[in-house]
């Protein structure tokens, strides 16, 4: 019993503070930093419950793509110079209470399921996830892919905006210039 608990503390430290510190966060950067870290404390987990290869794709598809997507999205689409999101201190807090309520429910639903009662289940190589994938179900997994593109693709597509066009020269502007030169 002893080592649940120990796990679960260090399930606390790697993945739930950082998540907390997700939706408490006021910058969106260092919001989607923190995110970041929860995903990487993911892996973590996953490493120390002898799932190498899940902690690996953890790192490489969460930590490295969707969080570098992100951080890219965020720094495209808004003007970041110093600018913070304003979150009120109540909204802070009743973030923070759904995030606390949410690893309550999951806590409990763990704690209450009888994992003696699971059978041991033949662990899959890497080759039968490589054939899964890339055989059985290969139509899926592109459909999948078309649509993720699809998706970033439309998210560019709506987040960009147009700079205004320049406004024309008045007549004071007209005057000034000369004959040859230039606007």
């Amino acid at each position: 019993m002893s080592v649940e608990l120990g796990f679960g503390a260090l399930a606390l430290l790697l993945v739930g503070f950082p998540a907390l510190r997700v939706v408490t966060s006021r910058d969106l950067v260092r919001a989607v930093l923190w995110l970041a870290v929860t995903l990487l404390g993911t892996a973590v987990l996953y490493a120390l419950l002898s799932a190498p290869f899940l902690a690996g794709v953890q790192v490489l598809t969460y930590v490295g793509g969707v969080v570098t997507l992100m951080v890219f999205g965020v720094m495209v689409t808004r003007k970041h110079t110093g600018a913070t999101v304003a979150i009120a201190g109540t909204n802070r807090i009743r973030g923070a209470v759904a995030a606390l309520a949410f690893f309550g429910v999951v806590a409990s639903a763990i704690l209450r399921t009888d994992l003696s009662a699971l059978a041991s289940v033949d662990t899959p190589s890497t080759q039968d996830l490589a054939f899964a994938l890339l055989d059985r179900y290969l139509l899926a997994f592109e459909v999948a892919s078309v649509l993720l593109l699809a998706a970033i693709v439309s998210a560019v597509v709506l987040a960009r905006r147009r700079d205004p066009s320049p406004e024309p020269a008045g007549p004071a502007g007209s005057e000034a210039l000369g004959e040859g030169s230039s606007p």
